[in-house]
């Protein structure tokens, strides 16, 4: 059985940044996890002696604490400033950008329409932003119909979103209103990610999608594999394969979420390579 990488897979640049920024500062508290990949947030502490905070009870006076890639409230940022701590900010800046327009464009007026999950940590950052109640958090163009929008209306994407699911959202906030600003804060990288995904199942008898089970793009790189490879597989590490998964199959590809780093794609690239000398 041949094993094939996907053309693009793996560690964006955000999550990078954020290893790298975390890595040099050692004994420090990340707010909130760091990255959506709990293996690797195990290396950084065992490793580099970086501890977690889950909110602000978890925080002394005096801490170096790392703002995580997927950032987190506005008011909660003032707070950790205010109390005195070393505050190191490996937010993505693809995720600040968003949070820069919605804080501008509610400032200036405008309703803003925020596409993507209210439970995700990204979302909840930036929806802080917004003045007063001018923010409206969706997943489907028909959360719209009953929206107090102004006539002015300014809309921005979760960086993990599907660009054909936001352009639904688009079109239906242009039928309805003046005047709409788009802008299209989805990031290159999950375009690239999930192109490479959709090409490689279609070829592949198999596919294995590596990464955390409350990521986001993970989660989608998973459905689009699902769509092209009936026998697409989500794990978060090498010790969920099963031998099974790879009897009488002669193409196994994978790919791996924003938040995989190499190692943990090596892992199971070598258990796949014992299963397959076995089969």
């Amino acid at each position: 059985m041949e094993i094939k990488l996907a053309s693009s897979y793996g560690f964006c640049y955000g999550v990078k940044r954020a290893i790298d920024i975390a890595q040099k500062h050692e004994n420090s508290l990340t707010y909130g996890p760091l990255i959506h990949n709990k293996d690797e947030i195990n290396r950084l502490k065992e490793g580099f002696n970086i501890g977690l905070a889950e909110g602000l009870d978890d925080v002394k006076k005096g801490d170096t604490v790392v703002i995580r890639t997927h950032g987190i409230p506005k008011d909660e940022l003032k707070v950790l400033k205010e109390q005195e701590n070393k505050v190191i900010d490996a937010t993505c800046p693809y995720v600040t950008k968003p949070q820069q327009i919605v804080e501008k464009m509610s400032g200036n007026g405008y309703s803003v329409v925020i596409f993507g999950d209210r439970n995700h940590p990204e979302i909840k950052g930036v929806v802080s932003y917004a003045d007063g109640e001018e923010a409206f958090i969706v997943l489907d163009e028909k959360e719209l119909e009953d929206l107090p929008l102004r006539s002015k209306v300014a809309v921005v994407a979760q960086t993990t979103r599907k660009p054909e699911d936001f352009l639904k959202i688009v079109n239906a906030l242009i039928l309805k209103h003046k005047e709409v600003r788009v802008f299209n804060t989805i990031c290159n990288a999950t375009f690239e990610n999930q192109d490479a995904a959709e090409e490689l199942a279609k070829e592949a008898d198999v596919m294995i999608v590596i990464g955390g089970k409350h990521s986001s793009n993970t989660k989608q790189l998973h459905s689009i594999a699902s769509r092209g490879c009936s026998d697409s597989y989500l794990i978060e590490n090498e010790s969920e394969l099963q031998k099974e998964w790879f009897e009488n199959k002669k193409l196994c590809g994978i790919s791996a979420g924003a938040s995989t780093p190499d190692w943990i794609v090596q892992n199971v690239i070598n258990k796949i390579k014992e299963f397959n000398s076995n089969l």
